[in-house]
């Protein structure tokens, strides 16, 4: 008798890989969460290299005596666009500068193109209504005509410094033009406008306009309301002929007026630091400086800010 074993037959259990499908959501996530570690790790990193720059440039500025980082070294170091923008475009101006500087073709034909080295060249303030001034200094200490070519021989330089007036060519300009044929004493700064709120650029502008000039060992700015002891200038600057890096004048310093509408309002107060106060500095009627830093002046004078 056969017997049957029961087979009971279950169907066969595949297992069938699926497809893993990843949503939307999940993929922009991940891209976010991927993206803002890459920020926050170059956040760290720029913040890192910013501290070791302000850290070696403020040990830099210990070591030369002053505990203060000045506003422009961390704007500098913090990337300022604007900072710069101007810091290339002066660095672009300096490179000319620096190019034409001290060829002897910038030197005008008429004066020092023939090597003639002076020892001073003394620049008199005036304005265009200073007609009578100018008459009472010509019949005192400033020498005129044929003396003034015999003080040129000894190597000393004396002219009246003007700019333009703001209307090119008006009346002022023509009446200066006049007078300077007529007496030839003036260096007419053409590229500077007489006012007087534009008094401190006439500074950087005579100096620049007169060591393209004249090749001397000092440069002098005077105003005109001032008596000059010629002969004991000449005498001290002739004692004084060694000193490369000369800066003579009446020198003070002091404080740093921060209130506007007081007198002598410093509007640039705030780059004086924490002591708000000035730095020695020639002041007067009368400043002197040696031909090393009149070129100074010349070569860098897109950089150098007025106070």
């Amino acid at each position: 008798m056969e017997s049957s074993i029961p087979l009971s037959t279950k169907p066969e259990r595949r297992w069938r890989s699926k497809p893993l499908q990843t949503s939307k959501p999940s993929l922009f996530l991940a891209f976010f969460s991927c993206f803002a570690w890459l920020y926050v790790a170059g956040r760290l990193w720029q913040d890192a290299e910013n501290r070791t720059l302000l850290s070696n440039l403020l040990q830099r500025n210990v070591a030369q005596g002053s505990k203060l980082l000045t506003v422009e070294d961390k704007l500098v170091v913090l990337g300022c666009k604007d900072l710069e923008r101007r810091i290339v475009e002066a660095e672009m101006e300096l490179t000319l500068a620096k190019s034409q500087g001290y060829i002897k073709s910038r030197l005008s034909q008429n004066e020092s193109s023939s090597g003639k080295k002076f020892l001073a060249v003394i620049g008199v303030y005036t304005g265009f209504g200073s007609h009578l001034k100018r008459k009472v200094f010509r019949g005192s200490w400033m020498p005129r005509g044929d003396a003034l070519k015999k003080l040129e021989e000894r190597g000393v330089v004396i002219r009246f410094v003007i700019g333009r007036s703001a209307n090119r060519g008006d009346s002022l300009d023509r009446n200066i033009n006049g007078e300077n044929r007529s007496t030839k004493d003036f260096l007419i700064l053409e590229g500077h406008e007489e006012a007087q709120e534009e008094l401190p650029k006439k500074v950087k502008s005579f100096f620049s306009t007169a060591v393209q000039t004249w090749d001397a060992e000092f440069y002098v700015k005077a105003d005109n309301n001032i008596n000059l002891d010629l002969e004991g200038l000449i005498e001290l600057l002739e004692h004084r002929r060694s000193q490369a890096s000369a800066y003579i004048g009446c020198m003070k310093s002091g404080e740093v007026i921060t209130e506007e509408g007081s007198p002598w309002y410093e509007p640039e107060w705030w780059k004086f630091g924490d002591e708000k106060s000035y730095f020695q500095h020639a002041a007067g009627s009368l400043l002197i400086l040696s031909k090393k830093l009149a070129r100074y002046i010349d070569i860098n004078r897109i950089l150098l800010q007025l106070l």
